[in-house]
């Protein structure tokens, strides 16, 4: 290929992020959809909020966590938009046919499908963002693909919710699911892979490595994760975020049940999804600050939205979660969650200071495995074991949410803190 062939690099750089947020944004539909269905699904097959916690929480994410550290890995070795595109399509399968589930087994097999097909994707994007975008822009850009999380789960809201209940839940996952394929088709002919891009840019055949990244290849991986988990600010990092993870999964998780059990207002539930697009704005609004805090105030405040993050959001859900009131409830647990959940950008773009250029997809990999078994793994099942053990009655669910909030908000903060203090000798 020469460059007459190549379209313009900067239109294929935003063409490609923009792609990759419609793939990440439909990745999260189908994620998110058991959630929102959670509560129809747990009567129609007679769950526990135990069970439901488990099917949204560890079935997923177990195997999501372990196989994005592989994936990881491969990005940085194999062509990215390869294993993008073949996990899409799995896991849009996997979607399609969860649509035919009666009983809990088969959902948690797709579950775990889907978590094995979904750990294709966000290793390979981050490596491929921090190569397109310069350093200097990276906590915008990678902010811009991660507010496609809450447009997925707007949508998985909004979309998903109104079919549920103009149908059933089962029709609700076939059309998601079968949604994904479209997706698929548009970006074969139009993603494009950077390295290509690099390569052709500079009258190369293909990448070369020098003498040095030729000797760190010899590393094995759990070498290069060993070295990297030894810098103190990525470990607290890596808590940190973690924790805010938990408390933002775990309400996702459980949101229906809070709308049905404590106020009896089930068709509140598809308008939450109004409060999640809203978040995407507020998720890159982040990034864009957080890049002009660490240029005016120094590096290590690419941390400080954490604290926003988790402290901030606290009095609002606390309000939110204990009120009586629907209408109080709906709107200021939906404006708690937006703060609470505007970390996401910030949080993955911070962590790439850390790793080499020949680390970007393993680094982002043990990011997305620690949200993955701190957030998903272990938030909602222990949320749906505090509503069924500990609290009682019609607010037993909010209650649980409300100690998760409270303990991953303080813990939250205390990690930065720590992290700031060994962020300027850790990063790369």
């Amino acid at each position: 290929m020469t460059n007459s062939k190549l379209l313009n690099t900067s239109f294929t750089r935003y063409l490609s992020l923009v792609l990759l947020m419609l793939l990440y944004m439909n990745s999260f539909v189908d994620r998110q959809i058991i959630a929102v269905l959670g509560e129809s699904i747990r009567q129609d097959l007679g769950l526990s909020f135990t069970d439901l916690g488990w099917l949204y929480g560890p079935s997923f994410s177990w195997v999501y966590a372990i196989m994005g550290l592989i994936m990881g890995r491969l990005a940085d070795k194999m062509s990215r938009v390869r294993i993008i595109l073949t996990g899409a399509i799995m896991w849009s399968m996997a979607t399609l046919a969860s649509g035919w589930a009666s009983s809990l087994g088969f959902l948690i097999a797709m579950r775990m499908a889907l978590g094995l097909s979904q750990a294709a994707l966000s290793p390979a994007v981050y490596s491929l963002l921090a190569d397109l975008f310069p350093q200097e822009r990276r906590a915008t850009v990678f902010s811009a693909y991660a507010s496609a999380i809450f447009v997925g789960v707007g949508l998985s809201f909004l979309v998903g919710g109104s079919v549920a209940q103009a149908y059933d839940w089962r029709f609700s996952l076939q059309v998601v699911g079968a949604s994904g394929f479209l997706l698929v088709i548009l970006s074969f002919f139009s993603l494009a892979e950077p390295r290509q891009i690099q390569s052709i840019s500079n009258g190369d055949d293909g990448p070369k490595l020098d003498d040095a990244s030729s000797m760190r290849g010899e590393e094995s991986v759990w070498q290069q994760i060993r070295g990297l988990l030894a810098k103190p600010a990525l470990r607290y990092h890596l808590l940190g975020f973690g924790l805010l993870a938990m408390s933002g999964y775990t309400i996702l998780a459980f949101i229906g049940s809070i709308f049905t059990q404590s106020f009896n207002r089930p068709d509140l539930v598809p308008h939450y999804g109004w409060f999640l697009m809203a978040t995407a704005l507020t998720v890159i609004l982040a990034g864009w600050i957080t890049d002009h805090w660490a240029k005016r105030f120094g590096p290590r405040n690419r941390l400080a939205w954490g604290w926003v993050s988790g402290l901030l959001s606290l009095p609002f859900l606390w309000v939110g979660l204990h009120t009586e009131n629907p209408t109080v409830a709906f709107w200021i647990i939906g404006l708690g969650n937006i703060i609470a959940s505007s970390y996401n950008g910030v949080a993955a773009a911070t962590i790439q200071f850390f790793a080499r250029d020949d680390q970007r997809g393993l680094v982002g990999a043990i990011y997305l495995f620690v949200v993955s078994v701190v957030g998903f793994g272990a938030g909602p099942p222990l949320a749906g074991w505090l509503s069924d053990h500990i609290f009682h009655g019609n607010f037993a669910v909010a209650s649980a949410v409300w100690n998760v909030y409270l303990f991953c908000g303080f813990g939250s903060a205390i990690a930065f803190y720590q992290a700031r203090k060994y962020y300027q000798n850790d990063i790369v």
